[in-house]
């Protein structure tokens, strides 16, 4: 089993900045891609994010593009979610998710985090 626990939320103004993390434990971290999803109230959830095991590669949605980087460090089972510019409807509950797969989009895994909370006042 992995497990997975995202740090770093909170509440932020508009343009303001947060970095989540997602650290992992319980088996080879740095084996598995990592997608980072959102579900804001009312709504399903969204993917955000996604990095490769080594982090050659990434993918964003357009509505992230230029404002969030994914970043990772298997060194400390850790993936980085650097949010800047946030908006009001950045406001949900995000979620860090592992052994999925990318085609055109990563779809996610069945290791789940709990997620952490970002809202986003104007």
């Amino acid at each position: 089993q992995l497990q997975l626990v995202e740090s770093g939320g909170g509440e932020v103004q508009a343009g303001g900045s947060l970095q989540l993390s997602c650290a992992a434990s319980g088996l080879a971290f740095d084996g598995y891609p990592i997608g980072w999803f959102r579900q804001a109230p009312g709504k399903g959830r969204e993917g955000v994010s996604y990095i490769e095991p080594d982090g050659s590669s990434t993918d964003y949605t357009d509505s992230v593009k230029g404002r969030f980087t994914v970043s990772r460090d298997n060194a400390k089972n850790t993936v980085y979610l650097q949010m800047n510019s946030l908006q009001p409807e950045d406001t949900a509950v995000y979620y860090c998710n592992a052994d999925g797969y990318y085609t055109t989009t990563y779809h996610p895994g069945k290791y789940w985090g709990q997620g952490t909370q970002v809202t986003v006042s104007s």
